[in-house]
């Protein structure tokens, strides 16, 4: 396979006669007239394509055989229009259908520029050029205020990402408006729908609170995903990816089409390996997916089926900073200070300087997890202006991951000490698994009414169920008394609920200037295995416990288009949050933590210069009772987050996008900011004198919130051949609130280099599309995450665990078309 790729790419850069056509246009409502920002314009046939910009315009190079375009738009009929080569200036005209595709059941929670929001589409056009494997939050990775990180190093396995610098937990994720946050954990785990973006149509990525969507409180942004291609006219797809570390990715995507009896279906199944950049790091994925659609003259009904399963080694606990700095004094004070075993000790000395280490080395320490998906969607035009949305959904999960734990307490998994002649044996060696079993379900529902373009008023809402069953067992241990396997040292549930209703207004006060509202009550209710303080005893005891707690998220906003191209607007938006799992079962209820609340203003600016598009978003995130790690130790034991009173994120967002020529073009963002925390007291437990020390820091840096993140994509279109020069800039980022140097991620400059020619015109098949990526073409020596920890042992001492991500490495990738 890779001989075969190298003698192609061969044939790409030989190609030294490249005619090419550019077409410049504008792309409206045909109604209303207005400018569509963000539909996509592709030439017929291929990946190669652009999106409109605020104003509508759009700048395309075709290949020298073409002469077709397609533009879509969520909502409007697609059209394909032939260019004779005459035109200066093509103006589209779309019409709206009845009911269109798969985005009708996405609608309710998305954005346009009508809206007082800051956001980012993602097109088909785009995810497919970036598609060689890696995960969702490597597709999206230069979008404004966005940061990724891979445990494995590579983008593959657990992936994960954050906005403006929010944690996974407090960034709320759909798929055709149906929540995928983990109810209890708050996080979205992209390992379990590996490939999901062969089958992603667009996504729309909402900054700070934004609209009123299912799930998870935004407490940094929003991500939707609309899945379903939904072609017109059949079609087959034959996807292969090989690179570095092992990556191997092949799957087959298939779709009749709308049929004679107005049936639509399409299907995939894809399969991707990786032995990750991080030693053993690997990981073994399988997805599929399969969406059937009967369109009627005013109705959609649409079904989505998909799964996901993933068997994929640990790297969950990184690399310890002296083995990533060769500091093998640094590395000895950590062995005698964390009081390794011999053992343990050897593993990290033999492997001083090594970015790629893994603590690891039992053969099955991995995560071995299955997750499956079911929607069922229905829409309905009533009248033309109104339109009326329901689906149900149900979501399995189960799996567990294994542990080798090295002379652990026998207590801790209810196994009685052993006897052995005169020896009492109270810890042994053993293997663990930890089970998650759990479904999800509910409804969700949604109604948009417009009046001219007077007024739209969308209401909506959801109920969900959420009941998830956690269990222990050990699998083998070197001393197992009298235990027996299949035995649970832990086994109990989660039960939570979550009911919101929602309303939204955009209110057109004049052509120019819209109004918008947004008004959400959400009611959430868990009931989980927690813990107790007996009173008169002291004694620590399980209860089950309940919380019920209550939302009001208003939102509102203006905004105002003063020229031709140019849009302004302002905004503010409430949201809350209750606390995760971990926060409530390490708890009483006597020091269980309050839920957040953030308040979140924002004003920006977008407009068009000839050949310039500029944008800017001003964005202040004040919290109250934000929940950050502290270091406390509450009255059951447990080190969980607490409440801050008072914290903030300010910040300003930049964007930028440059028609250079017919056949370059720039596109960057850059974020600055500044994230404080007013007052923040660490605890550390001291084990000179006991109990813990407190230290206090005042207007302190947020963890993991870099006061720049900046994006450049650089391209260069001729002909069939695309080259694009991808740079990302992260500054530095403490891994805790202390603001302490010693305790941070340095700063990092990434550069990605990618080509893709496009075949058109070949037998047999539609088109075929290669494509070449080097990711860190400048071999950067960085990390994208890390964690700390520490206490009072003769002295502070503290520990830093970092992700090294891979240096130069490659992915290519065959498309062929049918």
């Amino acid at each position: 396979m890779i001989k075969y790729t190298i003698l192609l790419f061969g044939l790409i850069f030989s190609v030294h006669s490249l005619q090419a056509q550019t077409i410049d246009g504008r792309v409206l409502d045909s109604s209303s007239q207005a400018p569509l920002q963000g539909a996509s314009v592709i030439e017929t046939g291929t990946t190669n394509g652009t999106s409109t910009n605020t104003n509508g315009e759009f700048s395309l190079t075709l290949s020298d055989e073409s002469d077709q375009i397609t533009v879509r738009y969520v909502g409007y009929q697609s059209q394909t229009i032939t260019i004779s080569g005459n035109e200066d200036q093509l103006e589209i005209l779309l019409q709206r259908q009845a009911v269109s595709g798969g985005e009708v059941f996405v609608n309710a929670l998305r954005v346009d520029d009508s809206t007082p929001i800051a956001y980012s589409n993602i097109s088909r056009a785009d995810i497919e050029s970036r598609n060689l494997g890696q995960d969702i939050p490597f597709l999206v990775k230069t979008s404004p205020s966005v940061v990724s990180t891979s445990d494995a190093g590579a983008g593959i396995g657990y992936t994960g990402l954050r906005i403006r610098g929010v944690d996974p937990g407090r960034i709320n994720v759909t798929i055709n408006g149906i929540p995928v946050n983990d109810a209890e954990s708050h996080g979205v785990f992209w390992v379990n729908m590996p490939d999901l973006a062969s089958s992603t149509q667009n996504i729309q990525i909402q900054r700070g609170v934004g609209t009123s969507t299912q799930g998870a409180g935004a407490f940094g942004g929003s991500m939707n995903l609309q899945t379903a291609l939904m072609r017109n006219e059949p079609y087959g797809e034959i996807n292969t990816s090989v690179g570095s570390f092992g990556t191997q990715k092949f799957n087959v995507q298939l779709g009749s089409g709308i049929m004679d009896n107005n049936w639509q279906f399409e299907g995939r199944f894809s399969k991707i390996d990786s032995d990750g950049y991080v030693d053993r790091a690997s990981s073994d994925l399988q997805s599929y997916y399969f969406a059937a659609a009967r369109h009627g003259d005013r109705s959609l009904l649409k079904a989505d089926v998909f799964s996901g399963s993933e068997v994929t080694y640990q790297a969950w606990n990184g690399v310890p900073e002296p083995i990533l700095d060769n500091d093998a004094d640094q590395l000895e004070h950590y062995i005698n200070t964390l009081f390794l075993d011999q053992e343990s000790a050897d593993h990290l000395r033999d492997n001083l300087g090594n970015r790629q280490f893994n603590e690891f080395t039992y053969q099955n320490q991995v995560d071995d997890y299955q997750q499956d998906h079911y929607q069922l969607h229905y829409s309905y035009q009533l009248t033309d202006s109104w339109i009326a949305n329901a689906s149900l959904h149900y979501t399995y999960g189960r799996g567990y991951f294994e542990q080798f734990r090295r002379d652990d307490n026998l207590s801790s998994y209810n196994i009685s000490p052993i006897e052995i002649g005169a020896e009492t044996i109270t810890r042994s060696d053993l293997v663990r698994q930890r089970w998650l079993d759990n479904h999800f379900y509910g409804t969700v529902l949604s109604t948009e009414y417009t009046e001219d373009d007077s007024w739209t008023l969308t209401l909506g809402g959801g109920y969900n169920e959420y009941d998830g069953d956690h269990f222990g067992e050990v699998v083998w241990a070197r001393f197992a008394g009298d235990s027996d396997l299949g035995d649970r040292y832990y086994d109990n549930n989660g039960f939570k609920t979550d009911f919101n209703v929602y309303g939204k207004l955009n209110y057109y006060l004049t052509s120019d200037l819209n109004l918008f509202t947004d008004l959400q009550y959400r009611a959430v209710t868990y009931r989980f295995l927690g813990l107790r303080v007996d009173g008169p005893t002291g004694d620590i005891e399980d209860v089950t416990q309940r919380d019920k707690i209550n939302f009001f998220n208003p939102k509102a906003g203006l905004v105002y288009r003063f020229a031709d191209g140019h849009r302004t607007f302002a905004s503010f938006s409430v949201g809350g949050k209750e606390p995760t799992r971990r926060d409530y079962v390490d708890s009483s209820v006597d020091s269980r933590p309050d839920p957040e609340i953030l308040y979140n203003y924002e004003a920006g600016y977008s407009g068009t210069f000839n050949r310039i598009d500029l944008g800017v978003n001003l964005y202040y995130m004040q919290y109250k009772d934000q929940l950050v790690l502290t270091g406390a130790v509450n009255d059951v034991g447990g080190y969980v987050r607490e409440n801050v009173p008072d914290s903030y994120r300010a910040g300003i967002e930049l964007e930028a996008g440059i028609r250079i020529s017919d056949q370059f073009l720039w596109n960057g963002n850059a974020t600055f900011s500044h994230n404080k925390i007013d007052e923040y007291v660490r605890f550390l437990d001291d084990y000179d004198q006991g109990g813990q020390q407190t230290e206090t820091f005042e207007n302190t840096d947020i963890a993991f919130s870099p006061g720049v993140i900046a994006n450049s994509v650089f391209a260069h279109r001729a002909g069939g051949l695309t080259t694009e020069w991808v740079s990302q800039f992260v500054g530095q980022q403490f891994l805790d609130n202390t603001q302490t140097e010693s305790r941070s991620i340095d700063s990092y400059w990434v550069n990605d280099l990618r080509f893709s020619y496009e075949f058109s015109n070949l037998p047999y098949v539609k088109g075929v599309n290669a494509t070449l990526q080097i990711n860190n073409v400048l071999n950067e020596k960085y990390a994208s995450n890390g964690y700390t920890f520490g206490y009072i042992l003769g002295g502070e001492q503290h520990y830093n665990y970092y992700y090294p991500q891979a240096g130069r490495n490659f992915l290519t990738s065959l498309q062929v078309r049918f």
